[in-house]
This record gives C-alpha cells, structure tokens and sequence, in this order.
C-alpha cells in the first residue's frame, strides 16, 4: 500500500510539473491555485490567462494523457498474464490496426463517418475500425466450444493487424497526398494533444472503470499464473473468464486507441517494471502499474511537448525512446537471473 501511495504522489508531483511548462510558463504554485480554484477549494487572486492556458488546455491534456498511460498499461497486465506470454501488450488483437484503417480512411479520402467531420470523425472511425478488428479476430479464434485458445487468438490478431496494415499502407501510397501521409503518420505514433475535456473525461471514465473492473478480477488473474489447469481447480471458467478478459482489455484499447492514436511500449515495459518490484500478485500489480503507466505518459507527454523547440514531437516516439533501452536492459537481467 505504502508503494501506491508514493506512486500516487508521483504522479501528483509530475502532473503539477508538467502543467507549467510549455510555450508560456506557469509556476507550479499558480497551476496549483488554478486547479484548487476551479475545484472550488478555495478562492485564489489567479490570472485570466494563466487560468485559460492550464485549466481550458493543459489540465484535460495531462489527464487525458494519465488516463491513457494507466489504461494501456493495466490492459497490458492483464494481457500477459491471460495469454502468459511475456511479449503481450494491449495491442495483441489487432487492435490498433484496425483503428488505422478507420483512420486512414477517414484522413486520406477526407470522408465524413456518421455524421461527423474532422477530428471527430478520425476518433470516431478508429474506434469502429478497432471493435471490427477485434469482432473479427474473435470469429476467426473462437472454438467449436466457445473457447478462446490464447495461442490461435494471439495468431488472429497477428493476421488482422497485417491485413489492416496492408490496407493503410495502399491507400496512404496510391493517394501520393504527402500533407495526408503526415498526418497518418502522426497519428500513428499516438498524441494526446487534440484532448479536450469531453475527449479526455472520455477516456478517463474508461480508463477508470476497466482498473476498477480488472482489480475486481484480481484473485482470478493469479489463478491463470498456474495454467488453465490449475485455475479450473481453483473453481475459475476458465472459458469465460478469458472472454471477459479479451473483450474488456480489447474496449479500453479500442476507446484509448480512438482517441490517442497508437502510443507504443507503454503496456509492454510498464507491467515488467512493476512486476520486477512488487512481484506478480495483481491485487498490488494493477492499480501500481496503472499509476506508473499514467506517470510515464504525463512525463512522456511533457517531453513531446519540449524536447524540440517551436515543434512537438509525436508522443509515440518518446515512448519507444525510454521503452525500447528499458525493456533490454529487463531482457538483459532476466536472461542472467536464468
């Protein structure tokens, strides 16, 4: 608990930090004010401007941002433990893949979706191309019993994920609009800054319900540890627990996904860091590693946003650039510890 608490702070800590740096600096002591005062805490003397910038623009973007980080990461444990291989992350299903063909429909032939246009019918296309993708990886894997075998759904996921690819590589390349492939391929490697507070109360619902929801399941997440053998004689359904799973790990990504484009690493290397701290009970596994993922994505956010001047850089690669050492040297580690 005590490791919870400190990993709450920290993301306090960096969440205050990060809502003062940008284009126009705000100290740490007036971000804060201007959260208490909007929060009605208390009535603080606040700038109209430095209100404007943090509560209108930075503060849905972190929490946007922190949601995405704990909701990645939290479906990344699960994952792993569900499928029991160590290399499993949220995007396992083709699921982000499948949010690209939605949209890379939507940017490159500049359609309307239902209705809508723009940004919101980028989201909203995504998010109808990720649960396709996951309807169709469920009906190629699901056995005559109803059973997901881990092994076959891992493979479907592989096959959509490429079929998806294939199709937004084709358009992006036979279209030849170079101001469109851009924006594919910023959307692609995930940013949180078109989040506004309807986008980001969105996702932080979301995000929200599945680590109270994947907690509740905790108990039964150990039990998997031990095969389906053993979780069957601890009294788990083994069949219908992973469909749960799947398809409550599948939404989050989807709706996560939608919103923030494809941020890598963060539900592969978040699980491993705090597995190799506090061990691999989900009971204290899942609400750290949410908080750890939500840290490294506010920090990670925060890095876009100033690593080069005058430019952000997509939140993806910042991801990648801390997760790809990290996850070596944890690679590295393991191999001497066997």
């Amino acid at each position: 608990m005590a490791l919870v608490v400190v990993a709450a702070l920290a993301l306090f800590a960096s969440m205050a930090v990060a809502l003062g740096i940008g284009a126009v600096r705000v100290p740490t002591a007036d971000v804060v004010e201007v959260v208490l005062r909007r929060l009605n805490v208390g009535d603080f003397d606040v700038r109209l401007l430095d209100d404007q910038i943090v509560w209108q623009l930075r503060v849905p973007r972190g929490l946007g941002a922190a949601a995405v980080g704990a909701g990645l990461a939290i479906c990344g444990v699960v994952l792993q433990a569900l499928t029991r291989n160590d290399l499993a992350d949220p995007y396992l299903l083709g699921l982000s893949s499948g949010a690209g063909v939605g949209a890379v429909t939507v940017i490159v032939l500049g359609v309307s979706f239902a209705g809508f246009v723009g940004s919101t019918a980028v989201t909203a296309a995504a998010l109808v191309g990720s649960l396709a993708a996951l309807l169709l990886v469920l009906v190629i894997s699901v056995g005559r019993g109803g059973e997901l075998p881990p092994a076959r759904t891992v493979l479907a996921g592989v096959a959509v994920g490429q079929v998806a690819t294939a199709y937004t590589s084709l358009i992006v390349i036979v279209d030849g609009d170079s101001h469109a492939a851009r924006r594919v391929l910023e959307w692609t490697l995930g940013s949180v800054a078109g989040l506004r507070w309807p986008s980001a109360l969105v996702v932080t619902v979301v995000a929200l319900l599945g680590v109270v929801f994947f907690s509740a399941l905790a108990d039964h997440l150990d039990a998997f540890a031990f095969g389906e053998t053993a979780a069957r004689s601890l009294g788990v359904d083994v069949v219908r627990l992973r469909w749960v799973l799947l398809v409550g790990t599948a939404f989050v990504t989807a709706v996560l996904v939608a919103y923030a484009g494809a941020i890598g690493f963060v539900g592969l290397v978040v699980p491993h860091m705090v597995r190799a701290v506090v061990g691999p009970r989900h009971r204290l596994l899942l609400p750290l590693s949410a908080l750890v993922g939500a840290t490294l994505l506010v920090l990670a956010d925060l890095g876009a946003r100033t690593v080069v001047e005058g430019q952000e850089v997509p939140i993806g690669v910042v991801t990648a650039v801390i997760g790809a050492p990290f996850f070596a040297v944890l690679l590295r580690r393991s191999r001497s510890a066997t």
